[in-house]
């Protein structure tokens, strides 16, 4: 929690996820794989201008149409058949992302169900868990792993021992759970990039990294 109250005093609070439903988000999940930001921002403007963000449309769009309105994501021909998976899994199971059989399944079963769906990874199901639907359920990424294998925090590579480190290790507080992400993001686009500016870092008096 040291980690997190100096990453939150230097970087403020990152309100992730920006989007507007909870639909909204699981298509970012879906997006975000692989490629920047900004680039999924774009995919979801074009879905957005046609008024697309919701489950039943994407199940009805084609699958050109749609692989071409989510191009400026990346790998769009993969990334349209996941959403279409996703979204198929929602709909046939719950209705919609705001049903309410969804909001109440226990997370555990929620999140296997999840990673059922074809192309929804450990990573993607769990930010799904957190941003759209209010789990407490850390997400691990690849910064995650970057950063806390630096600070000698880590030294699994197993996804679901450094979840579980992180859960053990922190208020069990939904916000600091999306918080706490957010802020590793941000620190390791600025700071603790690949090739990393150690003289910048806040975070340097307690690293063992070196270079």
């Amino acid at each position: 929690m040291d980690i997190y109250y100096r990453l939150l005093n230097a970087y403020g609070y990152q309100n992730w996820w920006p989007a507007e439903t909870r639909y909204e988000v699981v298509v970012g999940a879906i997006l975000t794989q692989n490629t920047s930001w900004k680039n999924v921002e774009r995919a979801i403007k074009n879905l957005k201008d046609k008024d697309l963000l919701k489950e039943e449309r994407i199940l009805n769009l084609g699958l050109d149409e749609l692989k071409s309105l989510i191009k400026p994501a990346g790998f769009y021909n993969i990334k349209a058949e996941r959403l279409k998976e996703v979204t198929k899994f929602i709909v046939n199971n719950y209705g919609d992302t705001n049903n309410m059989a969804l909001s109440k399944e226990p997370t555990e079963i929620l999140r296997r169900k999840l990673l059922s769906v074809k192309g929804v990874g450990k990573e993607t199901a769990d930010s799904i868990l957190l941003y759209a639907l209010d789990r407490k359920n850390f997400v691990v990424d690849n910064y995650t792993k970057r950063l806390f294998n630096r600070l000698g925090l880590i030294s699994e590579k197993d996804y679901d021992k450094i979840k579980k480190f992180f859960e053990s290790n922190i208020l069990n507080d939904l916000e600091v759970y999306k918080e706490y992400h957010a802020l590793i993001v941000e620190h390791c686009k600025r700071v603790c990039k690949k090739k990393p500016k150690c003289e910048r870092c806040i975070l340097n008096n307690i690293c063992r990294f070196i270079k």
